[in-house]
């Protein structure tokens, strides 16, 4: 499973995830979904996944300032280290919709950001068995992760929870208030409609 994640740089809010393929799909209801979060015009940048392309052309149209940051890579590593990634030898930034301005063209606040969810969550860590057994509960931490990211967690960056940053928080969010927002939103245990103790 893909994590899509999307982040305001300045803030280093995560405005908008999805899990799921890493198709032209998914992209699509990706970039759907955060077109209806965004109440303006943004610059927005993304790596050379093609799938981006036509997911941003539907989602925003014209109305975006759209460029893709294609990193450059040399040859790949020998058998012995297949789990290496290749030597990135530089990137190019292309232009494709409006009138991004190419000084902030740049994916590295996400990167950091998708950094930060791997070490925070074992399941994330590669190459071991610490990966989600269930998609569901898969989800249910992501879902808790990005809340405590960005209404809990100071970001150093910015030197607050990104929620803050954003303006759209006035303090940060404990754990025991985040707890009971999981809480609130589950549904009373029913008692078993027959009952039976144990015997010893």
């Amino acid at each position: 499973m893909w994590t899509w994640t999307a982040l305001d740089s300045d803030s280093k809010l995560i405005v908008s995830y999805l899990i799921g393929g890493r198709d032209s799909e998914y992209a699509l209801a990706f970039m759907d979904n955060l077109r209806e979060r965004l109440a303006n015009r943004v610059q927005l940048t993304t790596d050379g996944h093609k799938a981006y392309l036509r997911a941003v052309d539907e989602a925003f149209g014209i109305d975006v300032d759209y460029a893709m940051l294609v990193k450059l890579y040399g040859e790949g590593p020998k058998a012995e280290a297949r789990y290496s990634p290749a030597e990135c030898i530089g990137a190019r930034k292309d232009s494709i919709t409006g009138n991004p301005d190419k000084a902030h063209v740049s994916t590295s606040h996400v990167e950091r950001s998708n950094l930060s969810m791997r070490m925070h969550m074992r399941r994330f860590t590669r190459l071991t068995n610490a990966h989600s057994k269930k998609f569901e509960n898969h989800c249910h931490m992501i879902a808790l992760y990005t809340v405590w990211y960005n209404f809990a967690r100071t970001n150093s960056a910015v030197r607050m929870p990104p929620a803050m940053a954003a303006g759209i928080a006035s303090s940060p969010m404990t754990i025991e208030e985040i707890v009971g927002l999981i809480d609130a939103g589950e549904e009373a245990p029913e008692r078993p409609a027959t009952y039976r103790k144990r015997t010893a």
